[in-house]
C-alpha cells in the first residue's frame, strides 16, 4: 500500500480575504478539472461583475449570500484528480463566526492547507486555524503564503512569515509545517512554477498535494468496528443469521480474530465478515462490513468491536479539549448528550478547566464558561461507560460531540485525552 497513491483529503483554512477560494479556483483550473460549462458560467459571472478575466472563487462561492458577500460562509466540497492521485478538498471559512463550519470541514483532512496574506502576516484567525488543526490532529500542515506578487515576490517577507508561522506551530505541538509562496490570482506556485520568485526551489502546491501521505496505513492501528445496526433477516435461508454492521473507523479485522465486544467486555471471534461485494476474509478502515460472530452475544447500536488483545478501556469520565460550535455557552453542571461513534449516552460538564488565548496560545485556568469557538479543557461524566481511545492515536474513536437534549443541536466537538488519563482521573 503506497500511502502517495490514496486518496488525499485536505482541507483549507485561513483569514477572511486571504484567497482561499481563489487559491482552490486556481487549482482545479490548471490541474484542468474544471468542466468547460463550469467554466463558461464563471466567465459570464465575471463579465457581469465588469471583470475581464474569470473570477476564479466563483468556483468554489457557491451560495448566493457567499457570491453576494465575497465570503465563504458554508464548507464547500469538490473532487478533483490528477494523473497521480485522487482528492476530496473542503474548503472552509475564514471569518471568525463560521470556525465551526472550519472544524467540521477539517475533522477528516490528512492535511491543511493554511492561508496568509503575505501583506497582513499572522493574525488571530491565522492561530485560531492552526490551533483547531492541531486539535484535530491533522497529520499535515502546510502555509500558502498568498498575495506574493502585491509585496514584490519578496524572499524577506516569505521567510518572515514562515518564521512566525513555525513558531506558533512549535507552541501548538505541530511537528512539521511545508511552506509555499504563491499567488494564487496569478497562478504563480500553485500548479505551474514561478518565474517572478527564481529564489524558491521547493514544489508547487499541487505537486505537494500529489506528494504527501494520504492516511495512516490501517494494519499498523487496533481496529474498531462501531456497531450501526444488528441484521436479523429471519429467512428461510438464513434462519440464525445474526451480523453486526458499521463501518471500520481504523485498522483491520480477519476472520478467526478475537475480539471483544464493548462496554459489555464479553469476548467472541470473528465466524465470518460480509460486504457489497460478498464474503470476505480480512476487511480495514474505512470499509463498511458486517461482522457474524462464533457466540450469541447481546450486542446493540452503539457497541464497539476491537481486538480482545487491543481493547480501549471504558469510563465514565473523560478528559478533553473541546471546541464550542454555537452562540449558547457551555457551562459547568450543564447536563446534555454525549455521542461517541455510534453510541449516544447522557452526560453532564463536571469541570471548564482552561481556555485557549489565542493572543498567546497559552491555557487560561479558571473559565467560567467556553462561548462560541472558544477552545478549551472540559471533564464530562456520563451516566454509562463508553469505549474511549486517545485521540492522538485514533480520531475516529477519540472525538466526540455535546449534543443540546432538547432540540438534538450540536453544541461542542471534542477530542479526548489518553484513556490511562481519563483512568487517573476516576482514581482507578
Amino acid at each position: 500500500m503506497d500511502p502517495t497513491t490514496g486518496t488525499l483529503r485536505f482541507a483549507t483554512a485561513g483569514s477572511v480575504d486571504d484567497g482561499k477560494s481563489t487559491l482552490v479556483g486556481r487549482l482545479l483550473h490548471d490541474s484542468k478539472s474544471v468542466l468547460s460549462d463550469q467554466l463558461a458560467a464563471v466567465e459570464a459571472a465575471s463579465l457581469l461583475r465588469g471583470q475581464e478575466s474569470p473570477d476564479l472563487a466563483l468556483l468554489t462561492d457557491g451560495l448566493r449570500a457567499e457570491r453576494e458577500q465575497g465570503i465563504t460562509i458554508d464548507v464547500a466540497y469538490r473532487y478533483f484528480a490528477t494523473a497521480r492521485r485522487r482528492f476530496i478538498l473542503a474548503d472552509t471559512p475564514g471569518h471568525v463566526q463560521y470556525t465551526r463550519n472550519m472544524v467540521t470541514g477539517a475533522s477528516t483532512a490528512d492535511l491543511a492547507l493554511v492561508l496568509v496574506d503575505a501583506r497582513h502576516g499572522i493574525v488571530e484567525q491565522t492561530r485560531r486555524h492552526l490551533a483547531v488543526a492541531a486539535l484535530l490532529r491533522i497529520p499535515q500542515v502546510t502555509l500558502v503564503v498568498n498575495k506574493m506578487d502585491l509585496v514584490g515576490c519578496s524572499e524577506e517577507v516569505f521567510a518572515d512569515i514562515t518564521a512566525a508561522f513555525a513558531e506558533c506551530a512549535t507552541a501548538l505541538g505541530v511537528p512539521r509545517v511545508t511552506a509555499v509562496p504563491v499567488s494564487a490570482l496569478d497562478g504563480d506556485n500553485v500548479v505551474r512554477p514561478s518565474d517572478r520568485m527564481d529564489w524558491y526551489a521547493g514544489p508547487t502546491v499541487l505537486e505537494h498535494l500529489e506528494t504527501v501521505p494520504s492516511a495512516t496505513d490501517p494494519r499498523t492501528q487496533p481496529a474498531r468496528l462501531p456497531v450501526q445496526y444488528v441484521i436479523r433477516p429471519k429467512t428461510a435461508e438464513h434462519p440464525d443469521y445474526r451480523g453486526y454492521a458499521g463501518r471500520i473507523s481504523s485498522g483491520l479485522l480477519r476472520v478467526g480474530d478475537p475480539v471483544g465486544v464493548l462496554p459489555s467486555g464479553r469476548t467472541s471471534v470473528i465466524e465470518a465478515i460480509d460486504t457489497p461485494q460478498g464474503p470476505a476474509q480480512a476487511a480495514w478502515a474505512p470499509q463498511s462490513v458486517t461482522v457474524r460472530l462464533a457466540d450469541d452475544i447481546d450486542i446493540a447500536r452503539g457497541d464497539l468491536l476491537a481486538p480482545a488483545a487491543a481493547a480501549p478501556p471504558t469510563t465514565r469520565r473523560l478528559r478533553a479539549t473541546v471546541c464550542h460550535l454555537t452562540e449558547q455557552p457551555l457551562r459547568a453542571g450543564r447536563h446534555l448528550l454525549l455521542r461517541h461513534a455510534t453510541r449516544t449516552v447522557r452526560a453532564v460538564v463536571e469541570e471548564i478547566g482552561s481556555r485557549l488565548d489565542l493572543e498567546d496560545l497559552t491555557e487560561r485556568p479558571g473559565a467560567e464558561l467556553l462561548g462560541v469557538n472558544d477552545i478549551g479543557r472540559i471533564v464530562v461524566r456520563t451516566a454509562e461507560p463508553i469505549a474511549l481511545d486517545g485521540y492522538a492515536e485514533l480520531r475516529g474513536t477519540g472525538s466526540f460531540l455535546l449534543i443540546d437534549p432538547d432540540d438534538g443541536s450540536t453544541l461542542t466537538a471534542g477530542m479526548a485525552d489518553a484513556p490511562r488519563t481519563a483512568a487517573r482521573a476516576e482514581g482507578t
